[in-house]
């Protein structure tokens, strides 16, 4: 490590909240599917920002884009209309098949307004106020308190109880349990389709079919987090597409934007109709001409170029060669995940292997202490897979 990255993390540790245990990188640059550090070394990089960057970096058309924009406006505020989120709010209601948008900031905002439009929906159905969701052991859904109240993970909420209240956690995967929780207060049930930081697991097919039923004859709203999991990560613009199970809201982010800061929640006309009016939800930067240029052109791309049949067609190659790492080295215990959203489990923590292959040229990242998380950008191709697979089985081994 250089004095150049050396002063600047100092820096940084003067000045900045320490709420991260942040890896001993000052990165500068990027582009394809690679990343540079202040001081010039490139990286290989299969985190892509936590899944954000799904077109990779620097993508031209993308950047002339926002460039425009920025030359244009970059605000008004939600009294107005702006012609970028028109056009976003249209082509993301043609990629989901649901019927109403509302623009966020973040994934964290787009869980807020999920949980706020289900209570609303349960409160105009019978003038009560004791609705109650439910949730799913090891989901993560984000850290504003709503979504954090629904994350059913104790190491995050404890610090920070009482949570908004009326939550129960069933366990993923395990409709019994689900079952057992829905009584006549139940609004909405809320789970991502594959869990992300609860460790790479897909929902099963049954399961998500058996609680979609369940909520159709029980007049309970489904929620679907796609935040991680969708925008073509798992080879279908959202997971849920491959089961024919859909959501009766759900939320996006991450990728949506690829870099620039914005999340979106979608509702069928039904829970459009019943639930949040005018006064009842808001937000300054939501929905801005900026950030909505970006998903315009995201979603321009994703749909011309088939990102999601790229991811589908480069899987089996990338599940080949995780395997074969799981083969080879005992202390890999098990390979889970769907598309490009997967990970290798292993016996003990992996943060030696992750600062290993920093050291080699490789950016990975875990999901809970023992898995390693493979996110890459949705571009890659089988040469990405191969340079990654050689640079991590040297890291295991080391």
């Amino acid at each position: 490590m250089g004095q150049l990255t050396t002063d600047l993390i100092n820096d940084a540790e003067e000045a900045l909240l320490h709420t991260y245990n942040r890896y001993q990188v000052v990165l500068d640059r990027g582009e394809g599917v690679y990343l540079y550090d202040i001081e010039g070394k490139k990286y290989l990089d299969f985190v892509a920002g936590i899944a954000v960057f799904a077109l990779g970096y620097s993508n031209s058309e993308y950047k002339e884009a926002i460039k425009a924009q920025a030359d244009k406006l970059l605000h008004t505020s939600n009294y107005y209309y702006n012609v970028p989120a028109i056009s976003a709010a249209k082509r993301l209601k043609k990629m989901s098949g649901l019927d109403r948008v509302f623009f966020t900031n973040s994934g964290a905002e787009a869980v807020e307004g999920a949980i706020k439009a289900a209570r609303k929906y349960g409160f105009n159905k019978d003038g009560r106020t004791d609705h109650e969701i439910i949730a799913m052991n090891h989901s993560f859904h984000g850290r504003t308190m709503g979504a954090l109240s629904v994350t059913g993970n104790n190491h995050y909420r404890d610090p920070f109880e009482p949570g908004i209240g009326n939550i129960k956690f069933a366990d993923y995967n395990d409709f019994d349990s689900v079952k057992r929780l829905v009584n006549d207060k139940t609004c909405a049930i809320i789970l991502e389709t594959v869990q992300g930081e609860g460790g790479l697991t897909p929902a099963t097919e049954d399961f998500l079919k058996s609680i979609r039923k369940l909520c159709d004859e029980k007049d309970i709203l489904l929620i679907l987090d796609e935040i991680q999991c969708g925008m073509g990560r798992t080879g279908y613009d959202f997971a849920w597409q491959k089961y024919g199970v859909k959501p009766d809201i759900m939320t996006t982010a991450k990728a949506l934007g690829c870099g620039v800061p914005v999340g979106a929640f979608l509702m069928n006309e039904k829970v459009g109709q019943n639930s949040l009016v005018a006064g009842d939800h808001g937000t300054t930067y939501g929905g801005n001409p900026f950030a909505c240029a970006a998903v315009d052109k995201v979603l321009e791309i994703y749909e011309r170029e088939d990102i999601s049949g790229h991811v589908r067609e480069v899987t089996p190659y990338l599940w080949e060669k995780l395997d074969e790492i799981m083969q080879k080295h005992p202390s890999v215990k098990e390979h889970r995940g769907a598309g490009f959203m997967q990970g290798l489990v292993f016996e003990k923590p992996v943060a030696p292997v992750i600062n290993k292959a920093i050291e080699n040229g490789l950016i990975l990242i875990n999901a809970g202490a023992n898995i390693l998380r493979f996110v890459p950008p949705l571009i890659i191709t089988k040469e990405n897979i191969d340079e990654m697979i050689s640079i991590l089985d040297k890291c295991i081994e080391d």
